[in-house]
């Protein structure tokens, strides 16, 4: 379905972005922008919890952010989650606050999928070039690392390491020593050091900065002329070095054109680039306007104009790992026809996922055919795939570790959730197909209970497959040992009943 207008959402550890862009021939053009300075890295308490007045001020900016963008339909927007919230404990109990307060669901994304976002994003706003770039990204949160070529990323990299973190570690109360500056850089070196030798190894022509921290850098330094045409120098970034320690704290970076909400945060950000440029060699570098919520944008542009990258990911799994794609898609397309039985108006959310788990569930096969399931879940639980959130990973692997075996391992979801039924359906799926090749099916009825799932088959056809037959006998034991019903009804016999 096609929308005149698309919204992205950035929960950022630093600063929440809303953007909302109108499409005119496959671009977007900015519409209006909010940007609320809510600094969720900085309400994150030793254990790793988001305090109460960090999350009070994040929901009031996304109830702002929801009045804007009423009336939306839910396929136009996407919000993403980023390194806060993907280090909090307490970030599934604000996720599920913050969506209500919003109005649309917040996916977390993975480090190495934001950084994917964010070099479409900025490689999006960025004059077409044939060459190799490196996008840089300092965030509030976390650090990303990429290397691409027109609008493809090809090497990504997420480091633990942000200007709100690393401002609160190393210059508390604000105070700016050298001592502070040079464990902070010191720090960044260490983890660039292990990106370090293969970005060298891929090799860029152009090297790019993007976000919050770069922009600030770009001003203070075009402010004190300690640079020409918008770029990061190194030179100027030693400059900035001296002068920050020189003042002492960041209350008195006024005087070096530093705003006001950016000073608490940049002697971190300055200490990241520092190390990057040291640690990639880097002399200058140009500073992008966008970055992960025009990426969002576009990677949003892309599903709902049939290009949706984790589609294409999930066709990349299948090659790589050998699956056979026949047996793949007759059970998708059965699993799918009893998720439309099971409801009528099955969310596009679930029948996605549902095609992804039966395309894939098989992948683990090329480690071995033993307990392959717990293979293809491991797999999926734990490599990159472009385009899926956090979430989205890790239903599919749990639906593709419960389509056969024992449903105990499966036990703790909750008696509400959906993937009860596309766990339902893929086993069933499964099973019909065990035998791996083209079966002349009868109609096949499916039906939620109250207390768990009916199955309509031809009693002739039971007859005709008994070991299909058997194998469902044994599919309703399963069911009964997690206290649900799973009745298969022959339809000969639901016919006498009726006479």
């Amino acid at each position: 379905m096609p929308f005149d207008s698309l919204a992205a959402v950035d929960l950022g550890s630093n600063s929440f972005h809303l953007q909302v862009g109108r499409v005119v021939d496959g671009q977007i053009y900015l519409l209006d922008s909010l940007r609320e300075p809510v600094r969720l890295a900085g309400g994150l308490t030793r254990d790793r919890r988001i305090d109460r007045a960090t999350q009070l001020r994040a929901l009031e900016a996304l109830a702002r952010f929801g009045e804007r963008l009423r009336g939306f339909p839910p396929a136009a927007v996407r919000a993403v989650g980023t390194n806060t919230l993907r280090v909090a404990k307490n970030a599934p109990q604000f996720i599920e606050d913050a969506q209500a307060a919003l109005g649309f669901p917040i996916e977390v994304v993975f480090g190495r999928e934001e950084a994917r976002l964010i070099y479409v994003g900025v490689s999006h706003g960025l004059p077409p070039a044939s060459h190799r770039r490196l996008v840089i990204d300092v965030g509030g949160g976390s650090t990303e690392f990429i290397v691409g070529t027109g609008y493809e990323p090809e090497l990504m990299e997420s480091l633990p390491m942000g200007c709100v973190g690393y401002s609160m570690r190393f210059f508390p109360d604000g105070k700016i020593e050298k001592s502070g500056l040079k464990k902070a850089e010191l720090a960044a070196s260490n983890e660039i050091e292990r990106i370090a030798r293969e970005f060298r190894r891929a090799g860029w022509k152009e090297a790019v900065a993007s976000s919050g921290t770069a922009k600030a850098l770009t001003a203070v330094l075009a402010h004190n002329g300690w640079c020409e045409g918008g770029e990061i120098t190194g030179d100027g970034l030693d400059r900035l070095r001296a002068q920050m320690i020189k003042a002492g704290d960041v209350d008195r970076l006024d005087a070096l054109g530093v705003r006001g909400d950016r000073a608490p945060i940049l002697p971190g950000g300055l200490a990241i680039m520092l190390a990057a440029f040291a640690g990639l060699g880097l002399e200058s570098v140009q500073v992008s306007e966008a970055a992960l919520r025009q990426g969002v944008l576009y990677d949003l542009l892309g599903r709902v104009q049939h290009h949706d990258m984790r589609e294409m990911t999930v066709r990349q799994f299948v090659r790589r790992y050998h699956v056979d794609g026949a047996q793949g898609e007759r059970v998708r397309a059965l699993a799918l026809q009893l998720l439309g039985a099971l409801a009528e108006r099955a969310r596009e959310a679930d029948l996605l996922l549902l095609g992804w788990a039966a395309a894939l569930h098989e992948i683990g096969l090329s480690i071995a055919h033993a307990a392959y399931h717990k293979h293809s879940a491991y797999i999926l639980s734990n490599a990159d795939m472009p385009g899926f959130s956090r979430d989205e990973q890790a239903r599919v692997a749990r639906v593709v570790l419960a389509h056969r075996g024992k449903l105990a391992k499966i036990e703790g979801l909750p008696a509400r959730s959906p993937d009860w039924a596309l766990v339902f359906c893929l086993r069933v799926a499964a099973l019909f197909y065990r035998s791996r090749v083209e079966l002349e099916l009868p109609r096949i009825g499916a039906r939620a209970t109250d207390s768990g799932y009916q199955l309509s088959v031809s009693a002739a056809w039971l007859d005709a497959h008994p070991l299909t037959a058997a194998a469902l006998e044994a599919e309703a034991e399963e069911w009964r040992n997690v206290g649900l019903r799973f009745d298969v009804r022959a339809q000969a016999e639901r016919a006498r009943a009726a006479g």
